[in-house]
């Protein structure tokens, strides 16, 4: 009964809506109730009748800026309200009307205005929140995204915050979400520090929730654990605790920790009797497995590609070893690959359907994002409809790249894509190693090949990070010059691995190259080699390598040993040298190195 009155009810509130609009009168609206309010109350006049005066009470007025003309109901002696002629107690009184929710008429309306009219609407102040709640998640689901932007963010302007009723969380999270997908990070991040700062306490917690992931995606990783922990504080109960710590320790290189927790979270979250059963079944897979869990979840966050992805995912499990490569071996002894007419041939038939190209000047750059300009599910169903394209070095290249914008941040994706894909770009890599010889950068197709390694370390640089610094290492020997910048990534590699003797030889060895061309060295490589003259004990040549370090930038020291430093935004390209940009994108990757060897900090604030 109550489904049948709500239906009934929605259908006659959108008939009513269009004829208030018409000329916004109430005589003219009620002689609409009388005459065609039937045809949307399920044949009954009474009840037609009844309604039009409580929803026209309720209804936003365009020509009065947005407020309500509400009418008191009569004296039960008094005329009917619906100019009938009868008394009240003998005309709409006795109609039975089950409770109206009194934002209806304004939902309504905020689905209806468009443009200039919304603005106007939203900017009145005068909707109330459960009307802009409703109104937005219902644009949300009906696929009209910026519509629902627009309208949550009335709802959480953050000018009066004690308005939010308190089922407000998922419009909260929509927004959130909204902004993420639609490129507002800024944005994002000010409704963030508004809410931790002023907002009510039942939003704090997703707040911290959110900033943390928001963190990790930027590569903060002290920033996001800082975030964590405030929100298990918070919210020590939530179950997206359980996902952003197992997240956040695979980001940290700490894979057994990460199933560790995993399983503390289940044992701990499965004896509450208000979990849904949804989620204690993905919180039993994540202390399973988190990197598989997390990695499967990804695939299927996004439905438009779950099943593409699910199909490329299972093309690498059975794909075979690619063919031989055709190698010349050049007069000074360095290798040369060029791509023949069939490699050619196979190349237009991936770039008819893959929207990107490389950037042939940049060692690891698309034109355009593939994922984003046309509907990827075309390039990656013809890609797995043909597995024999990958045994073109140019093809793997573009797919390589794509993959790594989208997935080569997240640690748990690595086994998904990437493993697979160097499986294969090893057998190639054995063939150019046994072959002997240089595999110069500016010659032939070699570019083609260098640009799949660089893509399968970055791919892998997160979770599988001594397979990515192998393979890093492999193409050094190949390539002398460093042209794809792997000395940095190595570097960093053997830091978190604790091999400091490697670290300083690598680090000097770089530092004297670069003497001879009179280049300064990255400062990655300059502070590698401090850290690791540090933990070796080696302070005084610690204390000169840090002299050199000053000359580079002038900030950087300032800005690791800061607990909360004030941010830098970085732009898409790499920050100048000597910057405050490029001494926050230091700080960003490798400040836990620093906090991790006992003392190093403290060490440092002494010698800035």
């Amino acid at each position: 009964m109550l489904a049948e009155w709500v239906e009934r009810l929605l259908s006659y509130a959108s008939g009513a809506l269009d004829a208030i609009r018409a000329d916004e009168s109430f005589p003219a609206f009620m002689q609409w109730a009388h005459s065609e309010g039937v045809n949307y109350s399920g044949g009954d006049e009474a009840l037609a009748v009844a309604l039009a005066p409580v929803l026209w009470s309720q209804t936003p007025l365009v020509r009065l800026d947005f407020a309500r003309e509400s009418l008191a109901p009569p004296g039960r002696n008094e005329p009917c309200w619906c100019d009938s002629g009868r008394k009240y107690k003998q005309c709409c009184d006795k109609v039975q009307l089950p409770a109206i929710p009194d934002h209806l008429m304004w939902m309504l309306s905020l689905r209806e205005f468009k443009g200039e009219q919304l603005k106007a609407a939203l900017a009145s102040g005068l909707a109330p929140a459960q009307a802009l709640l409703e109104a937005g998640l219902i644009s949300a689901e009906s696929g009209n995204r910026g519509r629902a932007q627009q309208i949550m963010e009335a709802l959480f302007d953050t000018s009066d915050w004690s308005r939010l009723p308190e089922q407000a969380e998922p419009g909260f999270e929509l927004l959130l979400d909204l902004y993420q997908e639609r490129g507002f990070t800024r944005k994002k991040a000010l409704l963030l520090d508004e809410v931790l700062e002023r907002g009510p306490a039942f939003l704090r917690g997703v707040a911290l929730e959110h900033q943390c992931l928001l963190h990790l995606d930027s590569d903060d990783l002290g920033s996001a654990r800082a975030a964590f922990i405030r929100a298990q504080q918070t919210l020590p109960d939530s179950p997206t605790l359980a996902y952003i710590e197992a997240m956040l320790l695979l980001h940290e290189g700490q894979p057994e920790e990460a199933q560790d927790r995993a399983r503390f979270w289940w044992r701990r979250l499965s004896k509450q009797k208000d979990i849904e059963p949804g989620q204690l079944e993905f919180l039993a897979d994540l202390a399973e497995n988190p990197r598989a869990t997390l990695a499967e979840q990804m695939v299927n966050s996004d439905e438009s590609l779950s099943d593409s992805l699910a199909a490329l995912q299972a093309l690498f499990e059975v794909i075979e070893h690619p063919p031989r490569l055709a190698l010349e071996t050049q007069e000074d002894g360095s290798l040369l690959f060029r791509q023949n007419a069939e490699q050619a041939v196979t190349l237009g038939l991936w770039e008819a359907v893959f929207p990107a190209r490389i950037e042939e000047e940049a060692a690891l750059a698309l034109d355009i994002d593939p994922w984003d300009v046309q509907d990827p599910n075309e390039w990656l169903q013809q890609l797995c409809a043909s597995p024999e394209w990958l045994d073109v070095p140019a093809v793997c290249q573009g797919l390589i790249l794509a993959l790594a914008s989208r997935f080569g941040s997240l640690p748990w994706m690595s086994d998904t894509f990437f493993v697979p894909l160097a499986q294969r770009f090893d057998r190639w890599l054995d063939q150019i190693e046994q072959a002997g010889g240089l595999l110069r950068w500016e010659d032939g197709d070699n570019a083609q090949l260098l640009r799949c390694g660089l893509g399968l370390v970055i791919g892998m640089e997160r979770g599988e990070r001594e397979r990515s610094r192998q393979l890093a290492e492999r193409l050094l020997k190949l390539d002398e010059e460093d042209s794809l910048g792997l000395r940095e990534l190595v570097l960093d590699q053997l830091l978190r691995e604790g091999r400091n003797d490697e670290a300083v030889t690598l680090a000097e060895h770089d530092i004297e190259r670069r003497a001879v061309d009179e280049e300064m060295p990255l400062l990655g490589i300059l502070m590698g080699q401090v850290l690791a003259l540090y933990r070796l004990g080696r302070d005084k040549d610690a204390e000169q390598a840090l002299e050199i370090v000053r000359e580079a930038n002038s900030h950087l020291i300032s800005l690791l040993v800061a607990e909360h430093p004030r941010p830098v935004s970085l732009a898409v390209e790499a920050p100048e040298p000597g910057t405050r940009g490029e001494a926050w994108q230091y700080r960003t990757l490798m400040r836990d190195q620093w906090k991790r060897s006992e003392g190093a900090l403290a060490w440092l604030a002494k010698h800035r």
